[in-house]
């Protein structure tokens, strides 16, 4: 408890936000005055909110998922998540829980559950996994209509972006203001951002994070999340973690580098005295086998699927080439220290956690069954036939589904009830009459 209230002393702090990432990865929670988390410090919520999806209905199967009396689960802080909240008007803390149900277990719906369950079938090898995400996003313009198409943010010029800028420095220059705010409110929660870069797309940006722990890189992307969003409407725009928020401009992604070390001596395990390991083919050749059926933990939304686009630099083959972002699995030019492997598929709309366990779960899963990949790919990889993963939510699902390695590994109940929500949140979008089909269907067919 020494811990909690120095911490608290040290910032004065007077509220409490204590927070837990549900299954569509937004933050839910409590505030708290201060004198009332410490009296209390575990504090409780119902459990159902880990079946909500992102429209606020419930899994389909919900009551197979969690008791009918919607009881409370427990909440345990982590005290190595806790973080000032440098937006609020008074002094503010946040604190990310790990969840618990009745018997005292993590609780098995819990997407931080999930992660602490993956890392654990390494521990038990003897194996760190190390990751580094990137985050792509948009700025744009503040949009309450649905019914309105977005547009980019216009910057300091009053013009709006209308060609590809990739790294320009001038069109990051264009948002100092709301980058200055966003670097000086990470430095405050100690989240570890390393480099910003302008992307193709107009107002695209790309923060990297500092390569180190999964959970805590998964904690970070998640408070990450909430904090550009502030940034951006403390100047007067929207910042969106949508896969693909408009029609002619690129995806946003979260591509995840990762690379297993020897948890006694930190050597990295894929390198072989400056070539691949076997670990690293088998790791890999998990990640070409299983990745097709995981593809719904990295693009968990029916907008996910739009960004899985051919000559829209989104993946969509399962290939893999040294330092290639044609392939869907990239091996970035490194030191033989820092060998590492891109997983390119995932969404910036992922739940971090998930996508991130799942990603570790399929390279596991390779190196367990000695998978192989297939040779590397030179140059532009050959063009398909037709794109080599889902296209939407529900044929991600099924794919899903149908895996039991996959299931097992992520584990059965849970799985239910990730396919219960997110079937839930299909069935709501399939009920909606585009424009497009107006405009098209209407007089034609």
């Amino acid at each position: 408890m020494t811990e909690f209230e120095a911490f608290l002393k040290e910032h004065s702090i007077t509220e409490i936000e204590s927070t837990l990432a549900d299954m569509t990865g937004n933050a839910r929670g409590k505030f708290y005055p201060t004198y009332k988390f410490l009296a209390e410090l575990f504090g409780r919520i119902p459990e159902t909110i880990l079946v909500q999806s992102v429209t606020g209905d419930w899994a389909d199967n919900h009551y197979e998922l969690v008791d009918a009396s919607d009881r409370d689960m427990e909440l345990h802080p982590d005290p190595n998540t806790f973080r000032l909240v440098p937006w609020a008007d008074e002094p503010t803390a946040q604190i990310i829980n790990d969840c618990y149900d009745k018997s005292g277990q993590l609780h098995p719906l819990s997407s931080r559950t999930i992660l602490r369950n993956i890392l654990a079938l390494y521990a038990k090898e003897g194996i760190t996994p190390v990751i580094a995400p990137e985050v792509e996003f948009y700025l744009i313009d503040p949009n309450t209509d649905p019914d309105y198409e977005l547009k980019p943010a216009v910057g300091r010029s009053g013009k709006r972006e209308t060609s590809r800028r990739s790294y320009s420095i001038d069109a990051v220059n264009e948002f100092n203001p709301v980058i200055d705010t966003l670097y000086s409110y990470c430095e405050a929660q100690g989240l570890d951002v390393d480099t910003l870069i302008h992307e193709s797309g107009a107002a695209q940006m790309e923060i990297n994070f500092i390569h180190g722990d999964p959970l805590d890189l998964a904690d970070q992307v998640f408070v990450f999340k909430r904090t550009l969003r502030e940034a951006a409407m403390k100047h007067g725009m929207y910042a969106t973690f949508m896969a693909k928020p408009m029609q002619h401009e690129p995806g946003s992604a979260m591509h995840i580098h990762q690379s297993l070390v020897d948890s006694k001596t930190g050597k990295n395990l894929f390198d072989n005295n400056g070539s691949p390991s076997e670990l690293f083919y088998n790791y890999l050749g998990g990640l070409q086998k299983y990745t097709p059926n995981a593809i719904s933990f990295f693009a968990p939304n029916v907008n996910s699927y739009r960004r899985f686009s051919p000559e829209m630099a989104a993946p969509i083959n399962m290939q893999w080439g040294f330092d290639n972002r044609t392939a869907g699995l990239r091996i970035p030019f490194s030191a033989p220290e820092g060998t590492r492997i891109e997983n390119r598929f995932p969404g910036a709309d992922c739940n971090p956690y998930l996508a991130i366990a799942a990603t570790l779960a399929c390279g596991y899963l390779g190196i367990k069954q000695k998978l192989q990949p297939t040779e590397p790919v030179e140059g532009k990889t050959p063009p398909s036939e037709e794109v080599e993963i889902a296209r939407t939510l529900e044929e991600g699902l099924r794919l899903l589904e149908e895996c039991q390695p996959l299931c097992d590994i992520m584990g059965e109940h849970f799985v239910k009830a990730f396919m219960g929500v997110k079937r839930s949140e299909f069935e709501t979008f399939n009920r909606v009459i585009s424009s497009w089909e107006r405009e098209h269907l209407l007089l034609n067919v």
